[in-house]
């Protein structure tokens, strides 16, 4: 009788698959210590403009403006009572208007629209579909676009 001493591919490909599926298994049962989302970036070419934008039109309040280094200032705001903030970061435009990802929730979309409307924002229409919320789109002044989205309906 003649035995190899070189497992047969069968064999090594279940070992390999029993490996994964152990360590699949272990990574799964990780918990993480991530509790929540604090801050999100938006590119912006000027925080001071930036600054009266989301203080003066939309309301937020200023979290954070300070001198990271001297080179760099750091600058967060939020809409009152959020626990999750915007960092606005220097960056260039490169004419693309990007979709930040970012949904704003309102009480009532048709009446933060008329209000936005009414400070000069440049807002699409309300758009409505039967079992979705509520939601329009608006621009920053650097170009950066954001979803607001009634909540609760």
């Amino acid at each position: 009788m003649n035995i190899s001493a070189t497992p047969t591919t069968a064999t090594t490909a279940t070992t390999a698959t029993t490996a994964t599926t152990a360590t699949t298994a272990t990574t799964a049962t990780t918990a993480t210590t991530i509790t929540d989302v604090r801050t999100i970036a938006v590119n912006v070419t000027d925080h001071d403009a930036a600054l009266d934008f989301y203080i003066d039109i939309l309301g937020f309040e200023a979290r954070l403006d300070g001198q990271a280094t001297p080179t760099m200032r750091w600058v967060e705001v939020a809409a009152p009572n959020a626990s999750v903030s915007i960092a606005l970061t220097l960056g260039d435009r490169n004419g693309a208007v990007p979709d930040t990802g970012i949904r704003f929730a309102v009480p009532d979309a048709e009446q933060e629209h008329a209000e936005m409307h009414r400070k000069g924002v440049a807002v699409s229409d309300v758009l409505r579909w039967e079992g979705v919320p509520a939601m329009f789109t608006f621009d920053d002044p650097d170009g950066n676009r954001f979803v607001v989205v009634e909540a609760g309906r």
